[in-house]
């Protein structure tokens, strides 16, 4: 009898381990848009006409490969509302004796499918994803026993698996990290780069319609440019390391008020889809290193977001849920301040990385990081708020790799387990890094005063009422030296003006 292969939206690799296992003269495949995937946060409009597009045009690439494809469009008589439903449907068309997939990429898709033996009275075998190049069972046993689950110590272990920036069984350069050479703020020069566009086709057009008429999401459509094709992704990889990567490295954390992309690849996307795979990647550009096309600190940097802080994400995300989700080690309780979905501020690094992440569902990780989760991380908005919000404004956010970002390194609430210290900063940072402060109603040299940058007063009170929880970080000693040298008259001026700001948040 037939088995069942069931694609995820977002596991659309050519190397995927259903096709692999499932043969095309008999057994079916199964492919569904589905109500509860677009729903169960408020999604970026962009993010599900990529999903949408994606699919189709994968389905019709594996259909031309002669597979067998069931195919569940949005809004399709017979209601799909979840993964549940589609198996159902397609079971009561017709019989098969298995039911195949690959490991989701969020513990709540596992926790559903783990429920269909019982439901359905059929076997269900999951198979690995092989989206990433450490097994979830290598990451395990890497694990195991270690006090401290440092990236840095994992992404030396990937580079000897790969081989990536390797030689003779030594980093190449003689240093694992070249990331004290990627600070440098951009002062317009050289002139930044930009991703390749993609033109929408017929079928990209078709899903854009329906997203628009059919579905309610976050943010707009305008300007749809994202390869929704293994082909297009190729091509874009290819644009990046020849116009950005050069500079990616140098210019990795800096920021523009009138720039979007910078030096930034965008193929986050592709890669979180399955359109790219990390190795290829990789190797591009690792090529580009060695024809002198690119720097090592560039390369470096690029390769160890990807088979580093990547795989390490992902690693955390498997071995610490679903526990992990409700982690809040620094009690931040505050709602999510209402300008998060608007951008209706004028602290001005706020309202333009929303802005920005409004038309492109993305911003680069630095303005995710030090703008949008810094001053989540500071004001002290409950985790769960913020990790919903990151989950749905992003297309390139799955909760496998959102919510290790967001909970661990952006809020701290899983007490220093994927990050050693909370990545708290006051405007000064900000200023450093961009130069947003130079068009903002506020002044980033007042830490108190109605015009002071909020972000001051806050990072203050932040030091300061997390003093027991945070001061005996190795890593934070600096900072509470300068908190120490503060009178006590200053320190209550500080506590006022946050405490004026958490008041009176919906009115910055």
């Amino acid at each position: 009898m037939p088995r069942l292969g069931l694609i995820f939206g977002d596991q659309l690799n050519e190397n995927h381990a259903v096709l692999e296992c499932l043969d095309p003269a008999s057994d079916t495949l199964l492919m569904g848009e589905l109500t509860d995937e677009t729903s169960y946060v408020w999604h970026h409009g962009k993010k599900i006409a990529l999903i949408f597009s994606a699919m189709r045009h994968r389905a019709a690439e594996l259909r031309d490969a002669g597979w067998s494809v069931c195919y569940q469009y949005f809004g399709q008589e017979g209601e799909c509302r979840s993964f549940t439903d589609l198996v159902r449907q397609r079971l009561s068309e017709a019989d098969h004796d298995e039911i195949v997939v690959s490991w989701p990429g969020e513990w709540r898709v596992l926790d559903e499918v783990r429920g269909w033996e019982a439901t359905f009275g059929k076997p269900v075998t999951v198979l690995p994803d092989t989206r990433f190049v450490c097994p979830l069972e290598d990451f395990e046993r890497w694990a195991d026993g270690r006090k401290q689950l440092r990236m840095e110590y994992f992404y030396r272990l990937m580079r000897k698996r790969t081989g990536l920036l390797m030689a003779e069984g030594k980093p190449s350069g003689d240093s694992w990290n070249y990331d004290r050479e990627n600070r440098k703020a951009w002062r317009g020069q050289p002139p930044a780069a930009r991703p390749m566009r993609f033109s929408p086709d017929q079928v990209t057009c078709e899903v854009l319609a329906l997203v628009a008429e059919k579905i309610d999401s976050f943010g707009g459509l305008e300007d749809f440019d994202l390869p929704v094709t293994r082909g297009q992704a190729r091509q874009a990889l290819a644009h990046f390391i020849r116009s950005a990567l050069p500079h990616f490295g140098d210019y990795q954390d800096a920021m523009a008020d009138d720039e979007d992309w910078l030096f930034h690849s965008r193929l986050s996307f592709s890669l979180n889809l399955g359109l790219l795979d990390p190795v290829e990647v990789c190797r591009a550009a690792e090529q580009a290193l060695e024809d002198d096309e690119a720097p090592i600190n560039a390369v470096e940097g690029f390769i160890r977001q990807i088979i580093g802080w990547r795989e390490y994400v992902r690693g955390i995300y498997w071995l610490k849920m679903p526990e992990y989700a409700e982690l809040n080690a620094l009690d931040s309780r505050q709602p999510l301040p209402e300008w998060y979905w608007t951008g209706k501020t004028g602290m001005r690094c706020m309202e333009k990385t929303i802005a920005t992440t409004q038309r492109h569902a993305y911003a680069h990780h630095i303005q995710r990081l030090m703008v949008t989760g810094n001053f989540a991380l500071i004001f002290g908005v409950l985790p769960k708020e913020i990790c919903e919000w990151y989950l749905a404004v992003y297309a390139d956010a799955y909760d496998w790799v959102e919510l290790p970002n967001t909970l661990g390194m952006v809020m701290h609430a899983d007490g220093g387990l994927l990050g050693s210290k909370p990545y708290a900063a006051s405007g000064k940072y900000i200023q450093r890094m961009g130069d947003y402060c130079k068009h903002c109603r506020y002044k980033v040299a007042d830490t108190v005063g109605e015009k002071s940058c909020p972000f001051n007063a806050l990072y203050w009170d932040f030091l300061d009422r997390n003093r027991q929880r945070l001061e005996g970080n190795p890593r934070m000693t600096m900072m509470y030296r300068n908190l120490e040298r503060m009178d006590e008259d200053r320190l209550q001026a500080i506590r006022e003006r946050a405490e004026w700001i958490r008041e009176n948040v919906n009115t910055l």
